[in-house]
């Protein structure tokens, strides 16, 4: 079966014979990826009537297990935003009641942002939402292809996730 890829790197070639347009076959193709699963989650979270950061949010906090709190920085290095974003959307939580600030008992200039109730069922019922998304793109592989496409994916991604600093 062909794809839109197939048709740009024939083009690639047939126009720039003198260059290698083999990595477009894998990341042109892991670009539209990303782009058909940015929609996926946009649907996912609409349903739930959330922003995806506020699902990225949540959701860390839902992963910190109970008491479902983190610092302020600890959400930061979660998210990859800065400090004055963070400020902002935990602000914008804590309006729609989906997470509270409290005192940090181990610092007392410090506070933590802890999931409300209702919080915590956003997060989970705004995962299943975007795991049933997620099942729908990944359908036409099986699972032993989807661990093999797994595995390939972090050799590419984990130097970028483990550079120092």
């Amino acid at each position: 079966m062909e794809d839109e890829v197939d048709r740009l790197v024939a083009a690639w070639r047939r126009e720039r014979p003198d260059l290698d347009v083999e990595p477009l076959e894998v990341l042109s193709r892991v670009s539209r990826l990303a782009r058909h699963l940015d929609r996926a989650r946009r649907i996912a979270f609409a349903e739930h009537n959330l922003e995806p950061w506020e699902f990225d949010v949540l959701t860390s906090l839902r992963r910190a297990g109970a008491p479902y709190q983190l610092s302020p920085g600890q959400l930061l290095t979660q998210t990859l935003v800065t400090s004055g974003t963070m400020t902002n959307r935990i602000d914008r939580l804590t309006k729609k009641n989906l997470v509270e600030r409290l005192p940090d008992p181990s610092d007392r200039r410090g506070v933590l942002v802890r999931l409300t109730a209702e919080g915590q069922d956003k997060a989970d019922q705004s995962l299943a939402g975007l795991l049933d998304q997620e099942r729908a793109i990944l359908g036409q592989l099986s699972r032993q292809q989807r661990g093999e496409l797994a595995g390939l994916l972090r050799q590419l991604t984990a130097p970028f996730d483990n550079v120092p600093g």
